[in-house]
Protein backbone atom coordinates (compact mmCIF):
# COMPACT_ATOMS: atom_id res chain seq x y z
CA UNK A 1 0.00 0.00 0.00
CA UNK A 2 0.81 3.99 -0.45
CA UNK A 3 -0.36 5.74 2.49
CA UNK A 4 -0.39 9.65 2.68
CA UNK A 5 -2.12 12.76 5.14
CA UNK A 6 -3.76 14.78 2.57
CA UNK A 7 -4.59 18.28 3.44
CA UNK A 8 -8.33 19.43 2.38
CA UNK A 9 -10.29 21.54 3.52
CA UNK A 10 -8.22 23.03 6.31
CA UNK A 11 -7.77 19.73 7.74
CA UNK A 12 -5.79 16.49 7.31
CA UNK A 13 -7.10 13.04 6.26
CA UNK A 14 -4.69 9.87 6.71
CA UNK A 15 -5.39 8.43 2.62
CA UNK A 16 -4.55 5.39 0.98
CA UNK A 17 -3.36 5.94 -3.24
CA UNK A 18 -5.94 3.80 -5.30
CA UNK A 19 -4.99 4.11 -8.54
CA UNK A 20 -6.06 8.20 -10.05
CA UNK A 21 -7.72 8.86 -6.55
CA UNK A 22 -6.87 9.03 -2.68
CA UNK A 23 -9.11 7.09 -0.22
CA UNK A 24 -10.32 8.75 2.70
CA UNK A 25 -8.65 5.98 5.78
CA UNK A 26 -11.20 7.23 8.25
CA UNK A 27 -8.33 9.25 10.44
CA UNK A 28 -7.01 12.69 10.54
CA UNK A 29 -3.41 11.85 10.12
CA UNK A 30 -1.52 8.83 9.15
CA UNK A 31 0.01 9.49 12.85
CA UNK A 32 -3.57 8.77 14.01
CA UNK A 33 -4.38 5.39 12.10
CA UNK A 34 -1.12 4.25 13.04
CA UNK A 35 -2.08 4.57 16.45
CA UNK A 36 -5.16 2.02 16.11
CA UNK A 37 -5.02 -1.80 16.48
CA UNK A 38 -5.19 -3.28 13.29
CA UNK A 39 -4.22 -0.05 11.01
CA UNK A 40 -3.12 -2.33 8.13
CA UNK A 41 -6.35 -4.11 7.83
CA UNK A 42 -8.11 -0.69 8.17
CA UNK A 43 -6.33 1.39 5.70
CA UNK A 44 -6.26 -1.95 3.04
CA UNK A 45 -9.34 -2.41 3.02
CA UNK A 46 -11.25 1.33 3.97
CA UNK A 47 -13.76 2.42 1.20
CA UNK A 48 -14.10 6.31 2.60
CA UNK A 49 -14.37 9.67 0.70
CA UNK A 50 -12.05 9.71 -2.39
CA UNK A 51 -9.60 13.15 -3.79
CA UNK A 52 -7.82 13.12 -6.87
CA UNK A 53 -4.18 12.21 -6.54
CA UNK A 54 -3.52 15.63 -9.41
CA UNK A 55 -3.11 18.58 -7.56
CA UNK A 56 -3.21 16.67 -4.46
CA UNK A 57 -1.66 19.01 -1.14
CA UNK A 58 0.06 16.62 0.76
CA UNK A 59 1.32 17.26 4.50
CA UNK A 60 4.38 15.56 5.73
CA UNK A 61 3.64 12.03 6.34
CA UNK A 62 3.09 11.86 9.62
CA UNK A 63 2.76 15.80 10.64
CA UNK A 64 3.38 15.01 14.05
CA UNK A 65 5.21 11.91 15.10
CA UNK A 66 6.34 12.03 19.10
CA UNK A 67 10.03 11.73 17.72
CA UNK A 68 12.11 11.95 14.46
CA UNK A 69 15.25 10.40 15.23
CA UNK A 70 18.04 10.38 12.13
CA UNK A 71 21.10 8.32 11.27
CA UNK A 72 24.66 9.83 10.14
CA UNK A 73 27.43 8.72 8.30
CA UNK A 74 25.19 5.57 7.23
CA UNK A 75 26.08 5.12 3.88
CA UNK A 76 30.02 3.74 2.87
CA UNK A 77 30.83 6.32 0.29
CA UNK A 78 29.56 9.34 2.21
CA UNK A 79 31.69 7.93 5.40
CA UNK A 80 35.17 8.08 3.40
CA UNK A 81 34.07 11.57 1.54
CA UNK A 82 33.47 13.26 5.08
CA UNK A 83 37.02 11.65 5.76
CA UNK A 84 35.67 9.49 8.35
CA UNK A 85 36.39 5.97 9.76
CA UNK A 86 33.39 3.20 9.51
CA UNK A 87 31.62 3.90 12.84
CA UNK A 88 30.81 0.85 14.85
CA UNK A 89 27.70 1.98 16.37
CA UNK A 90 25.03 4.59 14.52
CA UNK A 91 25.60 8.07 14.82
CA UNK A 92 22.33 9.89 16.05
CA UNK A 93 20.56 12.94 16.11
CA UNK A 94 16.99 14.19 16.75
CA UNK A 95 14.68 16.27 14.68
CA UNK A 96 11.52 18.26 16.01
CA UNK A 97 8.43 18.22 14.56
CA UNK A 98 8.36 21.77 13.34
CA UNK A 99 11.16 21.45 10.73
CA UNK A 100 8.95 19.01 8.70
CA UNK A 101 7.02 20.25 5.86
CA UNK A 102 4.97 18.53 3.12
CA UNK A 103 6.07 16.69 -0.34
CA UNK A 104 5.66 20.09 -2.19
CA UNK A 105 6.22 22.54 0.36
CA UNK A 106 8.80 25.16 -0.34
CA UNK A 107 12.21 24.89 1.85
CA UNK A 108 12.76 28.41 4.43
CA UNK A 109 16.49 28.81 4.08
CA UNK A 110 17.15 30.73 7.37
CA UNK A 111 18.74 33.98 6.66
CA UNK A 112 21.28 32.93 9.36
CA UNK A 113 22.71 30.03 7.65
CA UNK A 114 25.80 30.68 4.67
CA UNK A 115 25.82 26.74 3.99
CA UNK A 116 22.40 25.35 3.16
CA UNK A 117 22.71 21.83 2.32
CA UNK A 118 20.80 18.60 0.75
CA UNK A 119 20.78 15.00 2.06
CA UNK A 120 18.34 12.44 0.20
CA UNK A 121 17.63 9.75 2.82
CA UNK A 122 14.76 6.76 2.95
CA UNK A 123 13.47 6.95 6.05
CA UNK A 124 11.60 4.42 8.11
CA UNK A 125 8.13 4.83 9.87
CA UNK A 126 6.94 3.15 12.87
CA UNK A 127 4.10 1.40 12.98
CA UNK A 128 3.78 -0.38 16.92
CA UNK A 129 4.90 0.83 20.30
CA UNK A 130 8.46 -1.22 20.69
CA UNK A 131 11.24 -1.12 23.51
CA UNK A 132 14.25 -3.30 22.97
CA UNK A 133 12.99 -4.89 20.06
CA UNK A 134 14.93 -7.37 18.52
CA UNK A 135 14.15 -9.40 15.35
CA UNK A 136 10.73 -10.24 13.94
CA UNK A 137 9.40 -8.03 16.60
CA UNK A 138 11.29 -5.37 15.50
CA UNK A 139 11.02 -6.51 11.77
CA UNK A 140 7.03 -6.07 12.54
CA UNK A 141 7.21 -2.55 14.00
CA UNK A 142 8.36 -1.31 10.40
CA UNK A 143 5.05 0.40 9.15
CA UNK A 144 7.03 1.31 5.88
CA UNK A 145 9.29 3.46 4.12
CA UNK A 146 9.42 7.85 2.86
CA UNK A 147 11.33 9.91 1.36
CA UNK A 148 13.14 12.99 3.67
CA UNK A 149 15.66 15.45 2.60
CA UNK A 150 18.12 16.43 5.56
CA UNK A 151 18.19 20.01 4.64
CA UNK A 152 21.36 21.02 7.05
CA UNK A 153 22.68 24.08 8.24
CA UNK A 154 26.53 23.15 7.72
CA UNK A 155 27.93 26.40 9.15
CA UNK A 156 25.65 25.38 12.57
CA UNK A 157 26.13 21.93 12.06
CA UNK A 158 29.86 22.38 12.80
CA UNK A 159 30.19 25.20 15.71
CA UNK A 160 30.33 21.94 17.99
CA UNK A 161 30.27 17.93 18.07
CA UNK A 162 26.30 17.81 18.85
CA UNK A 163 24.41 18.19 15.08
CA UNK A 164 21.32 18.89 16.60
CA UNK A 165 22.00 22.67 16.09
CA UNK A 166 22.45 22.19 12.20
CA UNK A 167 19.21 19.78 11.78
CA UNK A 168 16.33 21.09 12.93
CA UNK A 169 15.66 24.21 11.83
CA UNK A 170 12.02 25.44 11.17
CA UNK A 171 10.32 24.46 7.59
CA UNK A 172 13.29 22.91 6.05
CA UNK A 173 12.87 18.99 6.08
CA UNK A 174 10.22 17.50 3.65
CA UNK A 175 9.11 14.21 4.01
CA UNK A 176 6.37 12.39 2.05
CA UNK A 177 4.86 12.06 0.00
CA UNK A 178 3.96 8.42 0.83
CA UNK A 179 4.45 5.88 3.11
CA UNK A 180 4.99 2.21 1.25
CA UNK A 181 4.35 -0.47 3.09
CA UNK A 182 7.48 -3.59 3.41
CA UNK A 183 5.41 -5.60 1.16
CA UNK A 184 5.10 -3.67 -2.23
CA UNK A 185 9.59 -3.16 -2.08
CA UNK A 186 12.00 -5.22 -3.27
CA UNK A 187 14.12 -6.79 -0.03
CA UNK A 188 10.54 -6.11 2.23
CA UNK A 189 11.94 -4.29 5.40
CA UNK A 190 15.52 -4.18 4.25
CA UNK A 191 15.04 -2.41 0.66
CA UNK A 192 17.53 -2.14 -1.56
CA UNK A 193 15.97 0.94 -3.68
CA UNK A 194 17.82 3.26 -5.80
CA UNK A 195 17.91 7.06 -4.70
CA UNK A 196 18.23 10.22 -6.15
CA UNK A 197 18.67 13.97 -5.75
CA UNK A 198 18.82 16.75 -7.99
CA UNK A 199 19.18 20.63 -7.75
CA UNK A 200 18.02 22.34 -10.40
CA UNK A 201 17.95 19.12 -12.42
CA UNK A 202 21.86 18.37 -12.01
CA UNK A 203 22.14 15.06 -10.12
CA UNK A 204 23.59 15.61 -6.88
CA UNK A 205 23.26 12.10 -4.98
CA UNK A 206 22.61 9.11 -6.52
CA UNK A 207 23.36 5.29 -4.97
CA UNK A 208 21.60 2.71 -3.44
CA UNK A 209 19.77 1.88 0.22
CA UNK A 210 22.27 -1.29 -0.40
CA UNK A 211 25.20 0.66 0.64
CA UNK A 212 23.57 1.30 4.32
CA UNK A 213 25.72 -0.24 7.10
CA UNK A 214 23.15 0.11 9.89
CA UNK A 215 19.90 -1.35 8.05
CA UNK A 216 16.36 -0.51 9.19
CA UNK A 217 16.16 -3.30 11.31
CA UNK A 218 19.51 -2.61 12.96
CA UNK A 219 18.16 0.86 13.31
CA UNK A 220 14.91 -0.15 15.14
CA UNK A 221 16.64 -2.53 17.26
CA UNK A 222 19.28 0.00 18.36
CA UNK A 223 17.17 3.38 18.69
CA UNK A 224 14.77 1.18 20.41
CA UNK A 225 17.09 0.09 22.99
CA UNK A 226 17.60 3.90 24.50
CA UNK A 227 14.14 4.98 23.88
CA UNK A 228 10.58 3.72 23.21
CA UNK A 229 9.83 4.15 19.82
CA UNK A 230 5.80 4.87 19.05
CA UNK A 231 3.25 4.68 15.90
CA UNK A 232 4.65 7.20 13.62
CA UNK A 233 8.19 7.87 15.12
CA UNK A 234 10.61 8.38 12.16
CA UNK A 235 13.50 7.15 11.72
CA UNK A 236 15.64 8.74 8.73
CA UNK A 237 18.75 6.14 7.69
CA UNK A 238 21.35 8.67 6.71
CA UNK A 239 22.40 10.01 2.95
CA UNK A 240 25.14 9.01 0.78
CA UNK A 241 27.91 11.00 -1.74
CA UNK A 242 27.40 13.91 -2.91
CA UNK A 243 26.44 16.44 -0.62
CA UNK A 244 27.03 20.41 -1.03
CA UNK A 245 29.61 20.29 1.24
CA UNK A 246 32.03 17.98 0.50
CA UNK A 247 32.08 19.46 -2.88
CA UNK A 248 35.38 21.13 -4.22
CA UNK A 249 34.61 24.00 -4.29
CA UNK A 250 31.64 23.79 -1.78
CA UNK A 251 28.06 24.26 -3.22
CA UNK A 252 25.41 25.20 -1.11
CA UNK A 253 21.42 26.15 -1.82
CA UNK A 254 21.06 30.24 -2.24
CA UNK A 255 17.36 30.34 -2.82
CA UNK A 256 15.51 30.03 -5.51
CA UNK A 257 16.33 26.53 -6.58
CA UNK A 258 14.39 23.30 -6.85
CA UNK A 259 15.41 20.56 -5.24
CA UNK A 260 14.13 17.16 -6.15
CA UNK A 261 14.59 14.15 -3.94
CA UNK A 262 13.95 10.82 -5.09
CA UNK A 263 13.57 6.79 -3.97
CA UNK A 264 12.70 3.93 -6.01
CA UNK A 265 9.24 2.64 -5.59
CA UNK A 266 8.25 4.98 -2.94
CA UNK A 267 8.06 8.96 -4.28
CA UNK A 268 9.35 11.83 -5.49
CA UNK A 269 9.95 15.41 -2.90
CA UNK A 270 9.64 17.81 -5.11
CA UNK A 271 10.87 21.73 -3.39
CA UNK A 272 11.64 25.54 -4.00
CA UNK A 273 14.20 26.81 -1.98
CA UNK A 274 12.99 30.08 -0.65
CA UNK A 275 14.87 33.02 1.57
CA UNK A 276 13.26 33.18 4.69
CA UNK A 277 11.24 36.76 5.08
CA UNK A 278 12.99 38.66 8.09
CA UNK A 279 11.58 41.91 9.82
Amino acid sequence: MKLATLRTGGATRAVRLDGEVLVDLGAPDLGALLAQEGWAERAATATGATYPVEGADFAPVVPAPSKVVCVGLNYRNHIQEMGRDLPEHPTLFAKFADALIGARDEIVRPAETDRFDWEVELAVVVGASVRRARGEEAERAVAGFTVLNDITCRDWQFRSREWLQGKTWDSTTPVGPYLVTPDELPGGVRPSLDVRLLVDGEVMQSDSTGDLLFDPVDLVEYVSTIVRLNPGDIIATGTPGGVGHARRPERYLLGGETVVTEIEGIGRLENRVVREKTS
